[in-house]
């Protein structure tokens, strides 16, 4: 079983930079992509990056494209989410996920909430 505690979470004004963290554990194939997804208050869980875990290819929502960059360190088993010119509709609970392909996560951690406040 894949195990996934995100972390990083917390207030920022608008413009800010914050740093999400989530620290993976299990069987290595089921986590051969990794990725963040948020969901912003009454509004549907969206996904915001993805990176692979060999050929760390990445995919980014337009909406965090140049302001979000996400990385991993294999040999920490953990992936990192770099969120910088935060805005105010950056606000949401986001959450960590992994899974065997990029087209279908299905493990997720606990979620970590981010608020951007002007």
């Amino acid at each position: 079983q894949v195990q996934l505690r995100d972390s990083g979470g917390g207030s920022v004004q608008a413009g800010g930079s914050l740093r999400l963290s989530c620290a993976a554990s299990g069987p290595v194939y089921m986590r051969n992509c990794m990725g963040w997804f948020r969901q912003p208050p009454g509004k549907e869980r969206e996904k915001v990056a993805s990176i692979s875990r060999y050929r760390e290819n990445t995919t980014y929502a337009d909406s965090v494209k140049g302001r979000f960059t996400i990385s991993q360190d294999n040999e920490k088993n953990t992936v990192y989410l770099q969120m910088t010119t935060m805005k105010l509709e950056d606000t949401a609970m986001y959450y960590c996920a992994a899974g065997r392909s990029c087209v279908m996560f299905d493990t997720w951690g606990q979620g970590t909430q981010v608020t951007v406040s002007s």
